[in-house]
């Protein structure tokens, strides 16, 4: 299954990126790329809606700790909405369900 992103900036503060599809070795550099574009346009409150996502390596995993980091280092964050049991569980194996702010919706991720 391919990749699919929709960046979406008309909720200021927030920079929102859709992700479709499956997020691993091969298409996680497509979403490190909108990650870094966002930042450098100036975006520093950013969700990445993964409601749609399919599949979670441990790369993609790694691109959204890279995008968290980097963003934090630019006085920003990174929330992710996710509610897929199977996306969730690689966030928890990791211990990371501590690191990102997890919501259910997209309303709770901009309320934070």
């Amino acid at each position: 299954m391919e990749l699919d992103l929709h960046v979406d900036t008309s909720h200021p503060p927030y920079a929102i990126i859709a992700v479709r599809g499956e997020l691993d070795v091969y298409s996680a550099p497509r979403l490190r790329e909108a990650l870094i574009e966002l930042v450098s346009e100036g975006h520093r409150q950013l969700i990445a809606d993964l409601e749609a996502v399919d599949f979670l390596d441990s790369t993609g995993l790694g691109v959204l700790v890279g995008g968290l980091k980097r963003l934090r280092s630019n006085d920003g964050d990174l929330a992710l909405v996710c509610t897929q049991a199977r996306v969730l569980k690689v966030f928890d194996i990791t211990g990371l369900t501590g690191v990102f702010r997890i919501t259910s919706t997209l309303e709770d991720a901009m309320e934070g």
